[in-house]
């Protein structure tokens, strides 16, 4: 069992996982942003603090799901978003799709080599030990 503390209340619950907020405070943060999505959807243009204002939630919370995809900015919108690698505007999430790809294609690419000593290792050739007991002292 993992006892918490609330980051937002303070009181103790049974932390399962996702952030460190109690079901209440959990519950509230999903109310408030099922109030910030409906605000955007029928004032497309407002800007990070009017919809802040209007439904009474900190720019950094909407600034947070805009990075976690949670939220899309509409077209014509005045909230500005931008690449945290190359500085493109992008409408959610932290990278663009230029970006994106080339992380998944150096990612890939990662995965795929495997170091040169890892394959000497196991290769039976250069393994002089294999197949073989080996003894200390002779």
């Amino acid at each position: 069992m993992n006892v918490k503390n609330c980051r937002k209340c303070g009181r103790i619950f049974n932390y399962i996982a996702g952030p460190c907020l109690c079901p209440s405070c959990r519950e509230a943060l999903e109310a408030d942003f099922q109030r910030v999505k409906e605000y955007i959807r029928a004032h497309a243009g407002a800007t990070i603090t009017e919809v802040a204002e209007e439904c009474d939630v900190e720019p950094a919370q909407i600034h947070q799901w805009l990075r976690e995809e949670r939220l899309e900015i509409a077209e014509g919108s005045a909230i500005v978003l931008q690449c945290e690698s190359c500085g493109a505007p992008i409408k959610t999430g932290k990278y663009c799709e230029k970006c994106k790809r080339e992380l998944a294609y150096g990612l890939s690419g990662a995965i795929k080599t495997t170091p040169a000593s890892a394959q000497e290792k196991n290769s039976p050739l250069n393994n002089r030990e294999s197949g073989r007991m080996r003894y200390l002292n002779k």
